[in-house]
């Protein structure tokens, strides 16, 4: 049998791609978008965790959560509830994806648009941040690394090379941790290749 598409793999592996103006419209606004990491890096949590985790006010964090229930990114995990009283919240899936070719709807291509500035805005972000409170010292300023390369590539190696890029990030992702004392932190990567110039 053949390898399957990317897309049919990542639809395996719990990455839903996202077409409809609701769920990406979602992804556009800043502070679900730090939900949906939230619950990325640490897993299910409590709108008061979240809130938490956040700097909002636990009824702001649980507004949006109810928002990125509708749009089909969240949903309750009832089974973590100690009570009647206490939601829990999970990713539906294990990831998003979009692409600009396989949306259709205007406003749906309007709101992808959106969620991309803001994923890029907020890496810029992060970045400025890490290099504001890095002092210059320690394993992690050794640790933490930043690439940039220029390739001459066809759109089907560029595609060679985003999926080589996906996997490898993925397995990291999804790797058990050891049962061991070595300290770890959430890490953010982020990588993006398209045609420029110099």
């Amino acid at each position: 049998m053949d390898d399957p598409t990317p897309q049919t793999r990542r639809a395996r592996e719990g990455i839903r791609t996202l077409t409809e103006a609701r769920a990406l419209s979602a992804l556009a606004h800043p502070l679900r978008s730090r939900i949906l990491d939230a619950l990325k890096a640490d897993g299910p949590a409590t709108a008061s965790r979240l809130a938490e985790a956040t700097d909002q006010a636990v009824g702001s964090a649980s507004h949006h959560l109810k928002v990125l229930a509708e749009a089909g990114l969240v949903e309750e995990a009832p089974e973590l509830a100690r009570d009647r009283r206490e939601r829990w919240w999970r990713l539906v899936g294990r990831g998003t994806r979009w692409s600009r070719s396989e949306i259709s709807d205007p406003a749906a291509l309007a709101a992808a648009d959106a969620a991309e500035a803001l994923v890029w805005r907020r890496t810029s972000e992060r970045v400025q941040e890490w290099l504001a409170a890095d002092d210059g010292t320690g394993e992690w300023t050794d640790a933490a690394f930043a690439t940039q390369n220029w390739l001459r590539l066809s759109p089907d190696e560029l595609r060679q090379v985003a999926e080589e890029v996906m996997d490898v990030l993925e397995r990291w992702s999804t790797r058990e941790a050891p049962d061991d004392d070595v300290q770890r932190e959430s890490i953010y990567v982020a990588a993006r290749g398209f045609p420029s110039r110099p």
